[in-house]
């Protein structure tokens, strides 16, 4: 199959994601096309399935993912299509952050006309090393509330990347 992976990144997790999809699917055997939502990617037309993804920030996914899915939304209804969502709530062990995470995306599809039933809510990282310093004061104190990782020395990394690959292939399975 020719696979369409279309990516929106603040600190490189949501990237790290949708490469790692790349590889797992290009061992499986498909033709894979990967790009960053800022930078031109490809129309999805020319392709058996699109798997797009952004990671949520202030309670909002990342502007030029929003603008690629509203620009190609009759396309990508037209296609098997899935859409992942990176965030540190989906890392948290309170209920009301994985339901706030599940709102935020299906209000993101209602606003983009996207029709997808297929949405992945995937744990994305800390990335403390790369933060100023009243973000690192701040997601330093969601991540306390969330029983998160509260070293600001380091980078943590909570994406189970098992599942992400069984996640991939089931899907590409599905529809082939």
């Amino acid at each position: 199959m020719k696979i369409l992976i279309i990516y929106g990144t603040i600190e490189g997790q949501t990237r790290k994601i949708a490469r790692f999809m790349e590889e797992v699917l290009q061992e499986a055997g498909h033709q894979v096309t990967i790009s960053n939502a800022m930078e031109e990617p490809p129309a999805p037309s020319n392709f058996d399935a699109v798997v797009v993804g952004s990671s949520i920030h202030m309670h909002k996914y990342n502007n030029a993912t929003k603008q690629y899915i509203m620009d190609h939304v009759e396309a990508l209804n037209g296609i098997p299509s899935a859409f992942f969502s990176v965030s540190m709530a989906v890392a948290s062990n309170i209920p009301e952050e994985h339901e706030e995470a599940e709102k935020i995306s299906k209000d993101f599809l209602e606003q983009t006309g996207w029709q997808t039933s297929t949405v992945w809510q995937i744990a994305g990282a800390l990335r403390y090393t790369q933060y100023d310093y009243f973000k690192k004061l701040i997601m330093r104190m969601i991540a306390k509330k969330q029983g998160g990782a509260t070293d600001t020395g380091k980078d943590h990394e909570y994406t189970d990347w098992g599942k992400v690959k069984t996640t991939i292939l089931g899907f590409i399975n599905d529809i082939g």
